[in-house]
């Protein structure tokens, strides 16, 4: 063991852990990061953080390894401090874990904002939410359109999704589709990537947001920061804009670091106005006036439409949801049910009849979900079962409210119909207003 170094384990899930260890452990000799461990995200552990992002304090790079392991690594590797680093996680979940690292005989930490964000060149607006499925990326793209049409340089960076090679993955650019197959994108990551694509923006991702920030620097006047679950920027924003989900009332000051999030933010943004009851968005801004009573709060509907409604109409369908938003984002229900009500089938179809694989382990593992199947593909073997769930289905259509083409990436006999959602301002141009407040300072 090396002498003075404090020993260190990040706890993670393949994103806010590597950006940490890049931006407080890496270059840091007062440090000795020991491992990551790994929760979340299927068969993302047993591998290593390589050398070429490790740095010169770690040639052999830094091992990955699971998270049920966590107890035996602090003991046996004499830790003296355990570094919580990853989202959307109940706050009575985080101190469990503080419990058990603190029995284990190490410390346990929170990084704070001031040590975790980047200071860009350029202006940041930053879109994140105090759950995931709140619909930070529809609220994105809507900022983005806007600012488009002032013939500004706008360039997008998401939240990290590394499931793959994080070498080659430390710096992604998605311009068009083949950036998608170049890079071997899960379902998850198309899910976010491809929207942009759709409307001829530019999105990085990746490992290294130090590096991703030079690269992104050089195309844009704004950039624009997109949120994955409810976790903070890595960017030090100028103007933080915060999702909330009135479907969730409560999760805004229950849930880590989607509360920290609610704290900082300048616009809250009350989400799905639409389809949620009146008393539950009236005890929502009332939740966040107690919270944060700086920020301004704006209402806002995301009306659901289908290409072929009348395809819909009347059928046997399985409805497919974005995965994250109903697996550990707990929504039972999504776009794709809201089309399928709206707009009028006949039956809608009990995924967990044909679910197999781990499809089926899915369903055992968030026995909440009943109606809709979630859109699962970490892995080739993951996208396999889940193209069998469908083909086993008794559905006549299948309506999919992932933000996605599924032909893209599965094959099926079933007829699928897209289900699209965007944001809509409630108060009619405020949106405009407080964007071109923003630029007017810059």
């Amino acid at each position: 063991m090396e002498k003075g170094k404090r020993r260190v384990l990040i706890m993670g899930a393949a994103g806010r852990d590597f950006h940490n260890f890049n931006t407080v452990f890496r270059d840091n000799d007062k440090y000795k990061v020991v491992a990551f461990t790994a929760t979340q995200i299927p068969d993302i552990e047993e591998r290593r953080y390589p050398p070429s992002l490790s740095g010169e304090l770690y040639p052999d790079g830094i091992p990955i390894i699971p998270e049920e392991k966590l107890t035996d690594v602090v003991k046996e590797e004499r830790i003296d401090e355990v570094v919580f680093s990853y989202s959307d996680v109940p706050h009575e979940y985080v101190m469990h874990k503080g419990s058990e690292v603190v029995a284990a005989g190490a410390d346990f930490t929170l990084l704070g904002v001031n040590e975790t964000m980047l200071k860009a060149r350029l202006p940041v607006i930053s879109v994140c939410a105090v759950r995931t499925g709140a619909g930070k990326s529809q609220t994105t793209r809507k900022i983005c359109e806007y600012l488009n049409e002032d013939d500004l340089n706008l360039v997008t960076v998401r939240h990290p999704m590394p499931y793959g090679d994080l070498e080659k993955q430390a710096v992604q650019r998605f311009a068009d589709y083949e950036d998608l197959d170049i890079h071997e994108c899960t379902i998850e990551e198309r899910e976010e990537y491809e929207p942009y694509i759709n409307k001829g923006m530019v999105i990085y991702a990746g490992v290294d947001y130090g590096a991703i920030l030079r690269e992104a620097e050089k195309e844009g006047d704004i950039l624009v920061w997109d949120g994955g679950n409810n976790d903070t920027p890595f960017y030090r924003p100028d103007l933080h804009i915060v999702l909330l989900d009135p479907h969730r009332v409560g999760h805004e000051t229950t849930y880590h670091p989607g509360e920290t999030n609610l704290k900082m933010a300048d616009i809250c943004i009350i989400n799905k106005c639409d389809t949620a009851p009146e008393e539950q968005i009236n005890q929502l801004e009332k939740n966040i006036e107690k919270e944060n009573p700086d920020a301004e709060i704006l209402r806002a509907n995301s009306p659901v439409t289908a290409e072929d409604p009348d395809a819909i109409k009347g059928k046997k369908v399985l409805v497919i949801e974005d995965g994250p938003t109903v697996t550990h984002g707990e929504m039972s229900f999504g776009a794709g049910k809201l089309a399928a009500e709206k707009f009028g089938a006949g039956e809608i179809i009990d995924p967990r009849d044909s679910a197999v694989g781990t499809i089926h382990e899915t369903f055992e593992e968030y026995p909440h979900l009943e109606e809709v199947l979630p859109a699962m593909g970490y892995s080739s073997d993951q996208i396999s079962d889940l193209e069998q769930t469908i083909e086993d289905s008794d559905c006549e259509v299948v309506i999919s409210g992932t933000p996605i083409d599924l032909n893209r990436v599965l094959e099926t006999d079933k007829p699928v119909i897209d289900v699209t959602y965007e944001l809509e301002i409630q108060k009619e141009g405020r949106l405009e207003e407080i964007l071109e407040g923003f630029k007017s300072n810059y």
